[in-house]
């Protein structure tokens, strides 16, 4: 089975300049980890929700120090100057992705080994979709305990 069989077609996508606040917000309604960076109709990079909170988080010489007196709350604080960044403030470029002629396990396989739960299918470096480990899960148990093949 292929990843073109399963993938959701057509994914939102955002652009460098989208701002965050309104990335963030469709994070938070649509239940979205991350979402595919489209420039001039070609994929340049990602943003996920671990790049918006890894803004929150303390730095290295705070870490080292121990991290005495550190106010989480304050930390949390920040979070109102980092959504009013754009995307391309904290994008990650040089995606992996999956094409769309790939085996679904093949593509899980990638997916496990850079812990990612979703990622995207490009061919070449035109975005053609998004795939997830739930959208695996599902073709393997309609494939098999849906078809009868598992008793």
């Amino acid at each position: 089975m292929k990843v073109s069989e399963i993938m959701t077609s057509s994914p939102r996508t955002v652009t460098p300049e989208t701002n965050l606040i309104d990335v963030v917000s469709m994070m938070c309604l649509f239940r979205y980890s991350g979402m595919p960076v489209v420039e001039n109709d070609e994929m340049i990079g990602f943003i996920a929700e671990k790049d918006v909170l890894h803004r929150l988080f303390p730095s290295l010489e705070e870490i080292a120090d121990g991290m005495a007196g550190i106010d989480y709350d304050e930390m949390m604080a920040k979070y109102r100057d980092v959504v009013n960044l754009q995307v391309k403030d904290l994008m990650s470029t040089g995606v992996i992705t999956v094409s769309p002629d790939m085996h679904i396990l093949r593509a899980a396989t990638v997916m496990v080994r850079h812990r990612f739960r979703r990622i995207p299918v490009a061919d070449g470096k035109n975005l053609v979709g998004m795939l997830s480990l739930g959208d695996v899960h599902k073709a393997i148990f309609q494939k098999t305990v849906s078809q009868g093949m598992v008793r």
